[in-house]
């Protein structure tokens, strides 16, 4: 099976997302998208995400009427930090024969030489499929030159340019903005059902 990894804080998941993994599903040619939710991220405060079982059942709502994505629960059974090196070498693991193409954005691509271990990371992906959007700026022959092997992983993807985010979506739910057509109705009804962002937003979320 080729598996693609999308992970993230989905804070809340929206339709960006929803879209960009469904691209990248077809783009790719992939038997699933595992949506994999980030407890804590290195880079992130813990103390302005949402309780990691919360968005679990946002991104639940989100995904249950497509088949070809599935729920992962794997970085909530382990302690944090979550590196996403590490990520890949459990599913490498339970994975050996599957193709694994972990998908990112275009900024991501262009830090990746600063990530946790990446040349490991890198080593334990088949392909990495790049969400670029028009004003990325990826130098692909200088990456190549800090971690061998990169270059011929890497896929881009055409993708619509969304400009669509959770802060957003947050900062509207806490000044009573319109915000359902941004998210899938399910995850509408449960911010709506479960009283979430209504206090303070930050962008750093």
């Amino acid at each position: 099976m080729r598996l693609g990894i999308f992970g993230g804080t989905f804070d809340p998941p929206h339709i960006a997302h929803l879209i960009l993994a469904e691209e990248a599903r077809v783009q790719l040619q992939l038997d699933v998208v595992l949506w994999i939710v980030t407890p804590y991220p290195p880079h992130k405060p813990h103390g302005h995400l949402t309780e990691w079982p919360l968005r679990v059942r946002m991104v639940q709502a989100a995904i249950a009427d497509n088949p070809g994505f599935e729920l992962s629960l794997l970085e909530g059974e382990r302690p944090g930090p979550h590196y996403a090196v590490d990520t890949m070498r459990i599913l490498r693991s339970r994975h050996p024969d599957d193709t694994l193409v972990f998908l990112m954005g275009g900024d991501s691509l262009a830090g990746l030489p600063a990530w946790h271990r990446p040349q490991a990371f890198v080593d334990l992906c088949d392909e990495i499929g790049v969400l670029r959007r028009p004003f990325d700026q990826v130098d692909l022959p200088g990456l190549e030159a800090q971690l061998p092997g990169l270059q011929a992983r890497v896929r881009f993807l055409r993708t619509p340019l969304l400009d669509v985010s959770s802060t957003d979506i947050r900062e509207r739910v806490a000044r009573g903005l319109p915000y359902r057509y941004f998210v899938h109705p399910g995850v509408a009804h449960l911010i709506e059902a479960l009283g979430l962002y209504r206090g303070p937003q930050t962008a750093d979320r």
